[in-house]
């Protein structure tokens, strides 16, 4: 009998599927869809996963928002197929002609960047779930995973510049990571982004965070602001609170609260 390589997951209670390697490389779960729900638009936007891995992210975006174009791109030539076969699963024909999937290194600058099909300028929206492990965690024995998860240097500033490259003027950045990033990511932001707001993320009430989502506009002067805490359990038990169980099933987006300002405004 031969050990199934993946499996097939339901996202949104099971609007859409993905693929995903059993036992190695990066499963997408709670992160991917809270990242996800970080992109609020009432019109067609186009939008940009860095690193999705299977797709799990950009797909859910695209489940949500039924006019948003989706560029998976993912180094991995394994979870790059990965993406590929997601996108033939059956009950994903709905997102047909809406989701692609392009091999590159996110890192890549100049026209070497340009030549990797990662282009100017193009994108309304970009998210990304970088690599959170120091390299004083624990190792994975898995090297699949093992490079998915683990965070080089300058990691944030090369992931952020090529996020600030390929997204139109007053477009947003979205991200996903450990609080003790927080300082690289405003530091990465620099002049390029502006606006910032972090939501710090909770498993309960009484518990320090374990995520931070964080916001930027391209080109924005406004300034930083901390968003009220999100608890994703009650203080007790395992369920979801509400409004998270809304955002990771795709029945809501946590939207901006400030609304995007032209770039080059006063």
């Amino acid at each position: 009998m031969t050990t199934p390589t993946h499996t097939i997951d339901a996202f949104h209670r099971g609007r859409f599927h993905v693929m995903q390697p059993k036992g190695g490389g990066h499963r997408s779960g709670v992160d991917a869809m809270l990242l996800a729900s970080l992109v609020a638009a009432d019109k067609p936007v186009s939008v940009a996963d860095l690193g999705s891995g299977a797709g799990a992210a950009g797909l859910a975006v695209a489940s949500r928002l039924d006019r948003a174009k989706v560029l998976l791109i993912e180094k991995s030539p394994l979870m790059a197929d990965y993406a590929r076969k997601t996108l033939e699963i059956p009950e994903n024909a709905f997102l047909a002609g809406r989701v692609e999937v392009l091999e590159a290194d996110v890192t890549l600058t100049g026209k070497p960047r340009l030549a990797a099909g990662l282009v100017d300028e193009i994108h309304d929206h970009v998210i990304m779930n970088p690599p959170f492990n120091d390299a004083s965690d624990r190792k994975t024995p898995d090297a699949l995973k093992a490079e998915a998860h683990a965070m080089t240097e300058d990691l944030f500033e090369a992931w952020i510049r090529t996020a600030g490259a390929i997204m139109k003027p007053g477009g947003q950045l979205s991200l996903i990571a450990r609080p003790q990033s927080v300082a690289e990511i405003i530091e990465a932001c620099g002049r390029r982004f502006g606006g910032l707001e972090i939501t710090a993320l909770h498993p309960r009430p009484d518990e320090s965070a374990t995520r931070i989502l964080v916001t930027a506009v391209k080109g924005s002067r406004a300034r930083l602001t901390f968003r009220a805490p999100l608890f994703v359990h009650g203080a007790d038990g395992h369920a979801f609170s509400a409004f998270v169980d809304d955002l990771n099933n795709g029945r809501a987006a946590y939207a901006r609260l400030s609304p995007k300002r032209n770039p080059r405004a006063a």
